[in-house]
């Protein structure tokens, strides 16, 4: 269950937050049943809290009954630095990527133990892509979830190795070659994935520095990586230099 169990104290607010927490990658609808016991809320609070969070536009409720994130809460987000700062900072080099390549592009920041897709452009080659911007997937399972990984700190990376969940047959699910994966990235200086996200699907993806620190990870997705390796990595990392250098401080935003 994504929420704790009911308890004596527990504000308004939290237990209005603890509602809007439930949703996530694998739950963008629940019912009023679900969305209850996953907070940690008797069905009538949960009740009264989901009407209120519905007229706010928190949340919206579907015509089969089912609750799915408001659009306001969207439009709240778009505020955040890290749209705001990064994302405006990223945009025209990420439009240049993606015209030299025509790949879809990505532009994601670590936040715990997921990558989150900051920006993304849809490429035009038939490589299909999971992601969206906001989506929070895996670190271990994509480009640039790779690369923020490689250079995260070593609690974040002990935890995710510590638990590797297999989406295709071609994930990475061993501790050791991840861990060695990841000194390679740290080495070369970019990360490739094989269909260990979505099927079909290849990704490269190089770090983003400010500061001499990662902030960020910049990647592209395409059928095929066998002829056109070398000179998508030379083009994504051209790209993170010049988002790089255009940061105005240590960390983005």
């Amino acid at each position: 269950m994504a929420g704790n169990a009911a308890r004596p104290g527990r504000s308004v607010t939290s237990r209005a937050l603890a509602i809007l927490g439930v949703f996530d990658e694998r739950h963008r609808q629940l019912g009023l049943t679900d969305l209850a016991a996953r907070a940690g809320l008797p069905a009538a609070t949960a009740h009264r809290l989901v009407g209120e969070l519905v007229t706010w536009g928190a949340l919206s409720r579907t015509e089969a009954g089912t609750y799915v994130v408001g659009r306001r809460l969207w439009d709240i987000g778009l505020l955040a630095p890290v749209h705001t700062g990064l994302g405006q900072i990223a945009s025209p080099y990420l439009h240049d990527l993606y015209g030299a390549t025509g790949a879809t592009v990505h532009l994601a920041v670590r936040e715990g133990r997921r990558a989150l897709y900051v920006d993304r452009l849809s490429g035009h080659a038939s490589a299909p892509v999971v992601s969206a911007i906001g989506s929070r997937l895996p670190l271990h399972t994509t480009g640039v979830g790779k690369v923020l990984l490689a250079h995260a700190p070593a609690d974040i990376q002990a935890a995710v190795l510590d638990d590797l969940p297999r989406v295709t047959p071609h994930t990475v699910t061993q501790p050791g070659r991840l861990r060695r994966q990841l000194e390679k990235v740290r080495e070369d200086d970019f990360a490739t994935t094989v269909e260990e996200m979505s099927l079909g699907a290849r990704s490269a993806a190089v770090p983003i520095r400010a500061g001499g620190i990662v902030v960020a990870a910049l990647g592209v997705v395409v059928p095929s990586l066998k002829r056109d390796r070398t000179r998508l990595v030379s083009a994504l990392q051209v790209a993170a230099r010049g988002i790089g250098r255009s940061i105005p401080g240590p960390v983005a935003g």
